[in-house]
């Protein structure tokens, strides 16, 4: 049968924009659907306006900062709108080059919401399109909360685009995205709280960095209520919101920003026509080599759910497109996949915490460093960092490595590329660290904790 294309991608992110790409350049014909915005939510809303958002964050600290080092200045004031509009330039100017990436690779751009008519056609802006294989590249959207008055908070995706900064706000969350939030607002010079349901925010991270990371934010002003909730808002006629907690306690904000999860962006496909089925967590199943249950059709990145970061989107489809038309071996590794939290001070972590490993019966030495650093001897700040390697005993293999701190994901994208390479404890210690610096706490750390 002749279709349209070999290859429809639907969904212009990061994993459907590198997958287009790389299978146009090997020959492949190749059409892709787009109806909101070209580099999906790391560029638009995610990944690249957050962390230009962290920057814009860190400045009025660094002035106090300043101060201790002799730099006298007025106090200092900051203009919303500057932020929220210079950041939205350079989204813009992403867009563009994301587009002119799939134009001049020769890829066959439909703007328009893409829907499934069978397995090997969809349907965008009204017009059909068949193709050999179809790819759905759709990624996530936030999550809603349900309770009474959820219609007033703001996600992810309305927070680079407020009219106005809030004066006091309320975050809701305990994930990535609600830690590094509550950082941002803090750091604008926002009254900042954070809500979590459980006991800790930052599940899956290694506990002591979760404890350490919960000091520090205290430390810099954010109001941390563990086994919170939120029970009900209703909107005061004042314009501010009132917010009822399941503890029985209430009080007013400005603003309630929800980031609770991510889900998979699925809705308007009209899967079941192309007969795609979903898992147990609503996510797209896909099996190892990213084929749906049909078999013209296949999926990538966040839509499956398997590890939601920018960058496993991009391998994933880059390895799907050269599997296809070069014939390479498929191979993604998930393992020791690098990560950052951008609150303040960062985050950053590669493998095993130290619970992991020891729920996978390693044995295991843990070396750990919490110390302040070299700018805060002067700046009178309280801000500490922490650096934590997780070691096995019988291989000397570096199992995970932790660091809490500034610029702590420029040192652990490095120590990543060192654990790929099969790094051991020794090779650590016997390399001559970078002085003074923080980062050569990595590579002194001599005692294992007892």
């Amino acid at each position: 049968m002749a279709y349209d294309f070999d290859l429809f991608v639907i969904g212009a992110g990061s994993g459907g924009v590198r997958a287009a790409r790389i299978a146009a350049s090997l020959g492949a014909k190749v059409g892709i659907a787009e109806n909101l915005y070209f580099g999906g939510t790391c560029v638009n809303v995610g990944c690249v306006p957050k962390k230009l958002f962290v920057y814009a964050s860190e400045f009025l600290e660094q002035q106090e900062v300043a101060k201790a080092y002799g730099w006298s200045q007025a106090e200092p004031e900051f203009n919303w709108p500057t932020l929220r509009d210079n950041v939205k330039s350079e989204v813009g100017r992403l867009n563009k080059i994301y587009l002119s990436l799939l134009n001049n690779a020769g890829v066959s751009i439909k703007e328009g919401l893409a829907s499934f008519v069978d397995e090997h056609t969809v349907s965008v802006a009204g017009k059909n399109y068949s193709a050999e294989k179809i790819l759905i590249a759709t990624g996530g959207w936030p999550k809603r909360p349900s309770f009474s008055g959820a219609e007033h908070v703001l996600t992810s995706n309305e927070l680079f685009s407020m009219p106005a900064l809030p004066k006091r706000v309320l975050v809701q969350g305990g994930g990535y995205i609600a830690v590094e939030f509550a950082g941002i607002f803090n750091g604008l010079g926002v009254d900042t709280e954070l809500c979590y349901r459980g006991p800790m925010f930052l599940r899956g991270f290694d506990e002591e960095i979760r404890t350490f990371v919960a000091e520090q934010l205290s430390n810099k002003g954010i109001e941390l209520k563990f086994n919170c909730d939120i029970k009900s808002i209703v909107k005061a006629d004042d314009g501010t919101f009132v917010v009822e907690f399941n503890n029985g306690e209430s009080s007013s904000y400005d603003a309630v920003v929800s980031a609770i999860g991510r889900s998979a962006k699925t809705d308007a496909l009209a899967l079941e026509k192309a007969g795609v089925e979903l898992d147990k967590r609503g996510f797209i199943a896909v099996d190892e080599h990213f084929q749906t249950s049909s078999k013209s059709v296949y999926a990538v990145g966040d839509v499956i759910g398997r590890v939601q970061l920018t960058p496993v989107a991009l391998a994933e489809g880059m390895a799907l497109a050269k599997y296809w038309y070069a014939g390479e071996p498929l191979t993604v590794d998930y393992g020791n996949i690098a990560t950052a939290v951008f609150c303040q001070p960062n985050i950053a972590t590669v493998g095993l915490t130290e619970e992991q490993a020891r729920e996978q019966g390693k044995s295991f030495d843990v070396y750990a460093s919490n110390f302040k650093p070299m700018k805060h001897t002067v700046s009178g700040l309280d801000e500490r960092m922490l650096m934590k390697l997780i070691v096995d005993k019988d291989t000397d293999l570096i199992l995970g490595a932790h660091v809490v701190g500034e610029a702590s994901g420029e040192m652990v994208q490095s120590v990543a590329v060192a654990m790929k390479a099969g790094a051991t404890k020794s090779h650590f210690d016997q390399t001559i660290g970078i002085h003074p610096t923080a980062a050569e706490e990595l590579v002194t750390m001599r005692e294992a904790r007892a």
